[in-house]
């Protein structure tokens, strides 16, 4: 299978696909450009808009808008026509040391939001990141749910929403777990292990789950996309052309495209000169419509 680039987007950490289909279109982030990009799947044109902060994660909301985790905390975007982008706080996070920022975060089946920080010195292997959940209205500042992390990542759901997957993507981890999941009270419980990723090549990075309830796991250093089962079994890999794929997310008209984000590293890339670009796989499996933000 042959991985198709849409867009030679060149983004430094390309992550958070987020397919609109109302729009036909895909959206995605940069982060340390902090700029919400937009591609059309009816004309292959492109479009960005810059954020205020450092931006991570993305959801819909079901105004239209979108909920984004940034630096110090959750806000609301709505990108204009012009290119300007309005952003509003929503809710504001007391990290748990300086020199930190949201990282990967997606909504649960009923629309409730979650994401998790790490330490931007990731190097520093300092497990003071956590997992937040935010509903519309919630009081502030947001409270840590899950914590202990290093680089949380790989966040998904079932498709009945009763399990939420969960990775570290550190080196020094490199696990993801499988939590049941309380749907009335969105709490996750009995944590247990569903894949050890050393085993497996590349890094845990972003995840999406399919209609039939597999998980899709980027495999950052490793350029490669596995799919497992429900029970933690490795289905298959499939290759991209950059060795840092960092998130998936089905889409297209009949959600059977399966879109990878990936990183462009500092340094020599001539071995990987489409690093950074947004691809396009085609499985043969459908994927499921992310929920929006239930505001």
């Amino acid at each position: 299978m042959t991985a198709e680039l849409i867009l030679d987007a060149r983004n430094a950490t390309g992550e958070s696909p987020v397919w609109s289909a109302a729009e036909q279109a895909l959206y995605w982030v940069d982060i340390p450009a902090a700029r919400l990009h937009r591609w059309s799947l009816n004309d292959g044109q492109s479009q960005s808009w810059e954020a205020p902060q450092m931006l991570a994660c993305i959801a819909r909301s079901g105004d239209g808008s979108w909920i984004a985790g940034m630096e110090s905390g959750l806000f609301t975007l709505k990108p204009r026509a012009d290119g300007s982008l309005d952003s509003r706080l929503l809710a504001r996070v007391e990290h748990a040391r300086p020199g930190m920022r949201f990282n990967d975060g997606r909504c649960d089946r009923q629309g409730r939001f979650w994401a998790g920080t790490m330490l931007l010195d990731m190097a520093a292997g300092a497990q003071c990141g956590a997992m937040y959940r935010y509903n519309a209205g919630q009081a502030e500042p947001l409270k840590a749910q899950l914590d202990g992390f290093i680089v949380p990542n790989g966040l998904a759901f079932s498709p009945d929403g009763k399990t939420m997957y969960l990775s570290d993507s550190h080196p020094d981890v490199q696990k993801i777990w499988a939590f049941d999941y309380a749907i009335d009270s969105a709490t996750p419980y009995n944590r247990r292990l569903f894949v050890d990723m050393q085993a497996y090549p590349g890094r845990p990075d972003g995840a999406a789950v399919d209609a039939d309830g597999c998980y899709w796991i980027c495999g950052n250093d490793a350029g490669l996309i596995h799919r497992f089962t429900p029970a933690g079994k490795l289905d298959r890999s499939l290759a991209v052309p950059v060795k840092k794929p960092a998130m998936c997310a089905f889409g297209g008209a009949d959600m059977d495209t399966l879109f990878v984000t990936s990183i462009r590293p500092a340094g020599d890339i001539s071995d990987q000169p489409l690093a950074g670009g947004v691809f396009a796989l085609r499985p043969g499996i459908k994927g499921l419509v992310e929920p929006a933000f239930n505001n």
